[in-house]
């Protein structure tokens, strides 16, 4: 009989190596945080089951989304997604598709599910299997300043892509973001 560790180990290395594969050399990657907005009065006004139910096909969605664009899903919490990328143009261009399958949905939903996104790039670091540091914490309140089926982007983001993914950006202000000093331009990406 293996011991627990000899069976965990080859899929923490394996899962290692895949999360490598989304950062470059110096650990610089591309985050987004999604979120439902407005999801625990959500849950709160359709009870468990149906929000059981909703929150089974937003996760649908994403994951799809996700794997479209070779998107690595860092964790699922409650009702949002940590993802990283090791390019910002494949990030953004898999948060507008992710947008468009919800906007698609919400089309014929009896209730519509409204996700809001922000994205980031810099140099993060990297312990098992999550990612850690200003730039990941920058993208969390990015995605915080969002409205649902709203994509958000840093500055850099804005800069690293430029006119590669085909979309518009518009200049979303400078915002004070909780926790980081002085204030942040952002981009909302016109999709």
């Amino acid at each position: 009989m293996r011991s627990t560790i000899e069976r965990i180990l080859p899929e923490a290395l394996a899962d290692a190596a895949s999360l490598a594969r989304h950062s470059d050399e110096q650990g610089t990657v591309t985050i987004f945080f999604t979120d439902i907005e407005g999801s625990t009065a959500l849950a709160q006004r359709l009870g468990d089951k149906p929000y059981h139910a909703l929150l089974t096909e937003h996760n649908r969605i994403l994951r799809e989304q996700l794997a479209r664009h070779g998107g690595h899903e860092v964790k699922a919490v409650g009702d949002g997604f940590m993802v990283a990328f090791a390019s910002a143009a494949r990030a953004l261009s898999s948060a507008v598709d992710i947008q468009r399958a919800f906007a698609q949905h919400n089309e014929s939903a009896g209730e519509p599910i409204n996700v809001r996104i922000g994205l980031n790039t810099g140099e993060s670091i990297e312990d098992e299997g999550d990612y850690f540091g200003t730039a990941v914490t920058l993208a969390a309140r990015i995605a915080d300043k969002a409205k649902g089926g709203q994509i958000l982007v840093s500055e850099v983001v804005r800069t690293v892509v430029g006119s590669l993914a085909g979309v518009e950006f518009r200049d979303a202000g400078r915002k004070q973001l909780k926790g980081i000093k002085g204030r942040q331009r952002l981009y909302e990406v016109v999709w």
